[in-house]
């Protein structure tokens, strides 16, 4: 069999060579970069958190790994914001998120939009994280805790004037001492702002005169509900309180970071009501044991006065002093009189003051008080819901006012007609010079619809 003829080194073949598809590095990794997108437009991700970090910008920076790899991430800050615990390194996580390409370093990534510990829930891992921090800083010490007035003359209240825990704290303490004054500080007590506002209401009370001591709570709901009595603007205020604080927050099961750093915790508010003031009942018995108290020494102090009396009499040598004897008997006697004499007095006088307690006691009606109150509050509301009515109009008209104006003065109108704003490849700032960019850096252009993300390959400045 003829082999087919060699040709000389350098001869040009006969066959035409196969056409070549030549990329760019920029083409490559954008097509790279659209199949990684529309493949893993969605994707769960668990690993170890490694080499966190959140920038000023306030975007999340961090890495996942296993025992074989790892994977760069990101979050932005309008993802992180949402985040209700802190990120830390060796933590297991799970991450949902799109995988896409840094182009300026040819790196895949995924762009998490969403982040939660894995085992245990975000609100659990904050919980423990900031307990830690307040324990490190002595705020669950008991030597802090602060004693409750016997009988307190001014209570101040934060809590919701919606929820029930209001309603139960006041017909505690309308029933136990009709005659005690309640300062109430309406807030809200879950939900965003919450926190802040049970914070400002805590240390507001404590900074007014004649309140001797403060009742922070709300009734009972999931630990979402109760979140805001464990974030640390109240834990905070409750330690730099200068009242005593009880801390009655949802159900007895419930334990917020409140109740441990709070000088006293109630299981309930209605148990808070008890605890802060005593009853009738109470006071007549703290009484009638003081008065018993006292009847007890004054028999004993004249029982061992008798003794010794007896022992001096019995000595040798005392045998000339029997008048003297005598007339410190007659002395014994008439202390003795003297002293049963102020015991009945100062009994009766505090029969009288009890008699008089209550009958003052007896004089206020609560079930007229309350309605008085409650007359006040539908007012108070209705007036509140015409301002609130009043404001919205005004702010609306001046909304309008102020929208018609930013319309006119809108970067987007520009835009409009067809010219465009350049970002920076961190979008920090935008391009005015060509001087500010090299070249192989990336920008962003923004359009009037959409946005372009280009690559410098040529400038002129």
């Amino acid at each position: 069999m003829n082999s087919p003829p060699r040709l000389p080194f350098g001869a040009p073949s006969q066959r035409s060579a196969p056409t070549r598809n030549v990329l760019t590095v920029t083409a490559l990794t954008t097509q790279i970069r659209s199949v990684l997108e529309s493949t893993y437009a969605e994707v769960w991700v668990e690993g170890e958190l490694t080499n966190s970090r959140l920038w000023k910008t306030g975007h999340l920076y961090f890495t996942l790994r296993d025992d074989q790899a790892q994977l760069k991430a990101v979050m932005f800050r309008s993802a992180v914001r949402y985040l209700r615990f802190k990120p830390e390194d060796g933590l297991r996580v799970i991450a949902r998120g799109r995988v896409t390409v840094y182009e300026p370093k040819g790196e895949y990534q995924i762009v998490c939009e969403h982040l939660q510990p894995q085992g245990v829930g975000a609100l659990q891992v904050a919980f423990d994280q900031l307990k830690r921090t307040l324990d490190a800083d002595g705020l669950f010490a008991p030597e802090r805790k602060r004693p409750l007035p016997l009988l307190p003359r001014q209570i101040g209240v934060v809590t919701s004037l919606d929820g029930a825990a209001l309603r139960d704290i006041l017909n505690v303490l309308i029933r136990r001492h009709p005659t005690v004054h309640v300062l109430i500080r309406a807030t809200r007590v879950q939900g965003d702002g919450a926190a802040a506002q049970v914070a400002h209401g805590i240390t507001l009370l404590s900074r007014t005169p004649g309140v001797d001591v403060i009742i922070v709570g709300r009734g009972g709901g999931s630990l979402e509900d109760l979140w805001a009595f464990n974030e640390e603007p109240v834990a905070r205020a409750i330690a730099d309180a200068t009242v005593p604080i009880i801390s009655a927050v949802g159900h007895e099961t419930d334990v917020t970071l409140s109740d441990l750093v709070a000088d006293v915790r109630a299981p309930t508010p209605s148990a808070a009501a008890e605890i802060v003031v005593a009853g009738r009942d109470e006071l007549q018995n703290r009484v009638a044991q003081i008065t018993r108290t006292l009847g007890v020494c004054a028999a004993d102090g004249i029982g061992r006065r008798r003794t010794r009396l007896l022992e001096l009499d019995r000595r040798p040598g005392l045998a000339a002093w029997p008048a003297r004897l005598a007339g410190r008997s007659r002395h014994t006697a008439e202390l003795t009189h003297a002293l049963a004499s102020a015991g009945r007095t100062l009994l009766a006088s505090r029969q009288r003051r009890l008699q008089a307690a209550r009958a003052r006691l007896d004089a206020h009606e609560p079930g007229r008080r309350l309605e008085s109150t409650r007359t006040r509050l539908a007012t108070a509301r209705e007036r509140l819901r015409a301002a609130i009515a009043q404001r919205h109009q005004y702010l609306a008209s001046r909304v309008s006012d102020v929208t018609g104006r930013l319309d006119a003065l809108s970067p987007l109108g520009v835009l409009s007609r067809g010219y465009a704003l350049c970002w920076n490849e961190e979008r920090t700032a935008i391009l005015r010079d060509a001087s500010r960019v090299s070249i192989g850096d990336g920008v962003a252009i923004k359009l009037r619809r959409g946005e372009l993300t280009c690559t410098v390959t040529a400038k002129n400045e």
